[in-house]
């Protein structure tokens, strides 16, 4: 059973994600976790797809593009505040942010991000910054 937790967000980063952003550690229960992602303005991601995660993100702040690909489905959307996009199990994705602008998302994973090995790197059709 989950406990009844509160976190308060760090203004340092807690960790970097196997796609290169910025991670700060949000509350999380048995059936998931929050997280804040982020990327310094005009910086590209590495190119990841998860093993057995899913994702939801919402864009807090910042303006850039997220590429996915699952399976013959594949495309770009951009990213700006409000927006809010899916990243279901064995999807590739890579994520950028503009120029002059950082990139804040929201991220629930469900379940909780279990650990290394998590990510498997893939190609993107960027490269990589971070």
């Amino acid at each position: 059973m989950s406990e009844l937790l509160t976190v308060v967000r760090s203004e340092e980063r807690d960790d970097v994600a196997p796609d290169g952003s910025d991670v700060r550690i949000l509350a999380r229960v048995d059936a998931g976790g929050t997280a804040e992602f982020s990327l310094a303005p005009d910086c590209i991601s590495r190119a990841v797809r998860h093993r057995t995660i899913e994702e939801v993100w919402f864009v807090i702040e910042g303006r850039g593009s997220i590429w996915r690909k699952r399976g013959d489905l594949e495309e770009v959307t951009d990213l700006a505040p409000g927006t809010s996009v899916t990243i279901p199990v064995g999807t590739s994705f890579q994520f950028r942010s503009t120029p002059g602008v950082a990139l804040r998302i929201l991220g629930a994973t469900m379940p909780p991000w279990p650990g290394d090995g998590e990510s498997i790197p893939v190609t993107g059709p960027w490269t990589p910054t971070v």
